[in-house]
C-alpha cells in the first residue's frame, strides 16, 4: 500500500511542477504526504485510494454535484475546506486544474498574484 501512496504523491509533485506552481514544499499533513505553500497544506495523500485537496465551500459543493464518481465527502469533511477525491478516477488534466485551484486557495496573496500574472490565470 505504501507504494501506491508514494506513486500518488509522485503524481501530485509532477503535476504541480507541470502547472508551474511556485514555492511548493514537500511535507506532511496529519502524518500523510502533502504539498504545502506558505506552510499551508493544499493537497495531501490520505491513503492508497484518496487525495484530499483544499477548496472553498462553494467550489466543493459544485464538484460534488458535477462529478460524484470522483469527488466525495464523509461526515468528517462536512463544513471543512477540504475535499477528498478518488485518485484512480481523476485524470491528470482535471487533477492539475484542482491542484492549481487548491494552491491559489492556500497561497499567500502576493505569491498567488505572481502566479496569476505569470500564467495569465
Amino acid at each position: 500500500m505504501t507504494g501506491n501512496v508514494d506513486a500518488i504523491f509522485e503524481r501530485l509533485k509532477r503535476l504541480a511542477a507541470e502547472a508551474g506552481l511556485l514555492d511548493v514544499e514537500e511535507s506532511t499533513s496529519y502524518g500523510n504526504p502533502a504539498l504545502k505553500v506558505g506552510s499551508k497544506s493544499f493537497v495531501a495523500v490520505k491513503n492508497a485510494e484518496t487525495i484530499v485537496i483544499s477548496i472553498s465551500l462553494d467550489d466543493k459543493d459544485h464538484l460534488l454535484e458535477m462529478a460524484p464518481d470522483i469527488y466525495f465527502q464523509t461526515d468528517h469533511y462536512v463544513g471543512w475546506l477540504h475535499l477528498p477525491l478518488r485518485a484512480a478516477m481523476i485524470g491528470d488534466e482535471e487533477l492539475r486544474l484542482r491542484l492549481i485551484g487548491a494552491w491559489l486557495f492556500r497561497a499567500p496573496k502576493k505569491l498567488a498574484a505572481r502566479l496569476r500574472f505569470q500564467a495569465r490565470i
